[in-house]
């Protein structure tokens, strides 16, 4: 028996509109993006799909309309994509042919994830380069160089974010990945510092004070506009990681 609630919530939902800033749309067609209504009806339409992949002994994965399936050769993978198009047809529905192809493992990602070969031939997940490049423009977004800003609220705009993201890529195996991203994140919090102390004399007085020595305080401070180049080597043995931790700089890792 249909649930009268299940379904008036659903309508609810496809008859809210659409807020975008103090702008209100209506909205007569589709759901809105990344709400959690698209997950669902897709479960409900595409469960006949599920069902026969599962039918045919096929290893698949899928998410709202985002799928794969997994084969031993492309011969098989034609097929399976020809039944795919066939099932989505019954429904009415079409397969997205610009993003959809069969091809190796190794070259496709999914829901940001991809896959790499480990020593000994291990095949292991890690997170995409689409989605790696993306997380790194975002933390440029929250580290940009601009006075005014303390470097404990640039490190609380970046808490948020970075152990939302942690979270969702925990099931990667790359700790180096990890790593290489942490001491990145540093290097741009150093820059931050370094800026914000303006000038050469201001730049040696605060290394020194942290205990670097005069050589060390001396080389970074004659180079005093350049954050970035001055943010690595010789300034990671003074603004050190207990330094970031104590910022409260989240970590990968």
């Amino acid at each position: 028996m249909p649930d009268p609630g299940i379904i008036g919530l659903v309508r609810a939902y496809l008859n809210a509109d659409i807020v975008d800033g103090d702008t209100v749309i209506k909205r007569n067609r589709g759901t809105p993006q990344g709400g959690p209504l698209s997950p669902l009806l897709a479960n409900l339409l595409l469960d006949e799909v599920d069902k026969e992949l599962e039918r045919r002994g096929h290893a698949f994965c899928r998410y709202a309309d985002d799928c794969n399936v997994y084969v031993r050769s492309r011969r098989a993978g034609e097929r399976a994509m020809a039944l795919l198009r066939r099932l989505y047809g019954r429904l009415h529905l079409t397969v997205n042919e610009a993003k959809s192809a069969v091809a190796s493992v190794f070259g496709r990602k999914f829901l940001g994830y991809a896959f790499w070969v480990a020593p000994g031939g291990v095949v292991k997940r890690r997170v995409a380069d689409k989605a790696i490049k993306a997380f790194k423009d975002r933390v440029r977004e929250r580290t940009a160089r601009v006075t005014g800003r303390s470097l404990k609220s640039v490190t609380e705009r970046l808490n948020v974010f970075v152990r939302g993201w942690k979270a969702y890529f925990r099931l990667a195996q790359t700790p180096r990945v990890w790593r290489e991203l942490d001491e990145w994140m540093r290097h741009r919090l150093r820059a931050i510092q370094l800026k914000q102390w303006t000038t050469s004399r201001t730049i040696f007085r605060e290394l020194t004070a942290r205990g670097a020595s005069l050589d060390v305080a001396s080389r970074v401070a004659v180079n005093s506009r350049r954050w970035w180049r001055n943010s690595a080597k010789l300034l990671n043995t003074v603004l050190t990681i207990k330094w970031a931790d104590q910022l409260g700089m989240p970590r990968l890792t």
